[in-house]
C-alpha cells in the first residue's frame, strides 16, 4: 500500500512540474514579445472611419455607409508621414464603437464594400506600412451600437459575430504585431469580460497569431501592478488615465491624439495641433524611459489623407526625437488573468470587520473599496464560500497598500481544510498559481501584517492552461 501511494505521489508531483514548466515556458514567451512591444517605443494611431464624416467621434449607430467616401486615400502618404516622426508602426481602427467595418467582411453588410469607395481601407493600410519597413497593429472595438452589441443586449449571435471578424483580421493580412480592443469592462461601455467571454477572444486570437500581443484599452480599473485581461497595461491620457514615470515596474502602452480628439474635425485644418517639441520632450522621452511605448494619434481628412498641419508636426517631432537603443527593463509579469473571477459576489466571511468595512467590500469587483479587519482582532481571516462547490487553481489578494506580510490559505473539501500555501508574500498583487483544487469554499488566515489588515480584491480564478 505504502508502494502505491509513493508511486501516486511521484506521479502526481511529475504531473505538477510539467504544468509549472509549461506555465514558464509560455510566460517566458510572453515576457520576450513584451519586450519586444515596449521597444518599438513611438507609434502611430489611425482613427479613420465613418464617424470621420459625421464631424463627431461617436456617429449615429444608423449612419450611412454611403457617406464613406474618401477620393484621395492614400495610405502611402500616412506611413511616409509615420516615418518622418521616427515612428517604428502604425495602428489602424478596423471598426469602432459604431460597428462600421473598413475592410472586406463577410460578417456583416455594414462595411466599406457597400460605401462609393469599396476599397479595403485595412489591406491598404498594412501594404503601405510594411512596404516602408513599419509594423502593423490594429483595433478592434467589442462595443457595437449598430449591431446592438451593447449592455443588456447581447446574445451568441454578437459573440460569434466578434470571433468571425477576428478571425478574419488574424488571417487576411500577414502578421500583426498586437491587437488593440476596445469598448470593453469599462465604465462607459458596461460590456463585462463575462457578457463577452475575455478568455475566449483572448485564446482565439492566439490561437490564430500567437506572437500578436493582445492589449485591452480600458484596463483603468485594475491596479498598475497585476496583469488583467490584457498582455501590457495600456494608458488612455486624454481620459486622465496616468502611468507612474517614477515607480512603473511593467510594461505598457499610452496613448495621445496630436489633434484636439480622435477622429477628424471640420476645424482640424485650422487649428492648432499639440506642440511637437514639447510631446517629445515632455511625454515621449519620459515614457520610454519608463517602460512605456508610445502612440500618437494623427486622423486622416474625409479625402483620406493628413491636414499639412499634422503633416508638418511630424516632420519636427521626428527632427526632435531620437529613439535611444535602450532595452526595456521589466521583470517578468507572468501570463495575465483572463479567467472568469469565480469568486465575485459569492457568499463572503470574515472574523471581526471595522466598523461599516465589511467583508462584502472585498469582493465587489471594486479595487477602491476594501475588507478591513477589526484592529481588536489578533489572527484575521476572509473566506469565500461558493454557492456551490468549484473548481479552481489561481487565488489573488489585492492590498490598496501592501501591508499584510505572511498568511495561510486554505480550501474547505468534504469538510476538510486543506492548505495550499503558507508562508510570506509582502507584494500587494499577491498570485498564487496552482494545480486544479475543488472545493466549497477559500480562507486567508493572516499571520503577520505591519497593521490592521484589509484585502480590496479576493478573487478566483479556474484558468484553462
Amino acid at each position: 500500500m505504502k508502494k502505491i501511494r509513493s508511486v501516486t505521489l511521484f506521479i502526481a508531483t511529475l504531473l505538477l512540474t510539467f504544468n509549472v514548466l509549461g506555465q514558464v515556458s509560455k510566460s517566458n514567451d510572453l515576457y520576450e514579445r513584451q519586450k519586444a512591444f515596449v521597444d518599438l517605443k513611438f507609434g502611430m494611431f489611425i482613427h479613420f472611419n465613418i464617424p470621420t464624416y459625421y464631424n463627431q467621434d461617436w456617429p449615429d449607430p444608423e449612419a450611412s455607409p454611403m457617406q464613406f467616401n474618401p477620393t484621395k486615400m492614400d495610405c502611402t502618404q500616412w506611413a511616409k508621414a509615420a516615418k518622418s516622426a521616427n515612428m517604428t508602426y502604425g495602428c489602424l481602427t478596423t471598426k469602432h464603437h459604431s460597428g462600421f467595418c473598413v475592410w472586406d467582411t463577410k460578417s456583416t453588410n455594414y462595411n466599406v464594400m457597400q460605401s462609393p469607395f469599396k476599397r479595403d481601407v485595412v489591406k491598404e493600410f498594412v501594404t503601405a506600412f510594411r512596404k516602408e519597413g513599419l509594423k502593423v497593429m490594429l483595433y478592434y472595438s467589442i462595443l457595437d451600437t449598430h449591431h446592438k452589441l451593447r449592455p443588456n443586449q447581447i446574445q451568441p449571435k454578437h459573440i460569434a459575430m466578434v470571433k468571425q471578424q477576428l478571425k478574419e483580421l488574424l488571417t487576411k493580412y500577414g502578421p500583426i504585431e498586437a491587437l488593440i480592443i476596445d469598448g470593453w469592462d469599462a465604465p462607459w461601455s458596461r460590456i463585462s469580460y463575462d457578457d463577452v467571454p475575455f478568455e475566449q477572444v483572448y485564446k482565439l486570437v492566439k490561437s490564430l497569431q500567437p506572437n500578436c500581443i493582445l492589449m485591452d484599452l480600458n484596463g483603468a480599473k485594475y491596479p498598475s501592478d497585476g496583469l488583467y485581461y490584457t498582455d501590457i497595461k495600456t494608458y488612455e491620457m486624454g481620459a486622465g488615465q496616468r502611468l507612474s514615470k517614477e515607480t512603473n515596474q511593467m510594461p505598457a502602452l499610452a496613448c495621445l491624439p496630436l489633434q484636439s480628439s480622435w477622429f477628424w474635425k471640420t476645424d482640424f485644418p485650422t487649428t492648432p495641433v499639440k506642440d511637437p517639441v514639447k510631446l517629445v520632450n515632455e511625454t515621449l522621452v519620459p515614457l520610454n524611459k519608463a517602460n512605456c511605448n508610445f502612440i500618437l494619434n494623427v486622423a486622416p481628412n474625409r479625402e483620406g489623407l493628413f491636414d499639412d498641419n499634422a503633416l508638418a508636426a511630424l516632420k519636427v517631432i521626428g527632427d526632435t526625437y531620437k529613439k535611444d537603443n535602450q532595452p526595456a527593463n521589466f521583470k517578468a509579469t507572468g501570463a495575465p488573468i483572463i479567467s472568469k473571477n469565480l469568486a465575485k459576489n459569492q457568499p463572503a466571511n470574515s472574523s471581526w470587520s471595522d466598523d461599516m468595512n465589511i467583508m462584502d467590500f472585498a469582493n465587489d469587483d471594486d479595487f477602491h473599496s476594501s475588507w478591513q479587519s477589526n484592529p481588536e482582532v489578533k489572527q484575521p481571516w476572509y473566506e469565500i464560500a461558493f454557492k456551490t462547490p468549484q473548481t479552481f487553481n489561481t487565488v489573488v489578494i489585492f492590498e490598496s497598500k501592501p501591508n499584510i506580510r505572511k498568511y495561510k490559505l486554505e480550501y474547505e473539501d468534504n469538510n476538510q481544510w486543506k492548505t495550499f500555501f503558507e508562508g510570506e508574500n509582502t507584494k500587494r498583487v499577491k498570485l498564487h498559481r496552482a494545480s486544479k483544487m475543488h472545493g466549497s469554499k477559500i480562507r486567508v488566515t493572516i499571520q503577520e501584517a505591519d497593521s490592521s489588515p484589509s484585502i480590496a480584491e479576493f478573487q478566483v480564478y479556474n484558468e484553462v492552461r
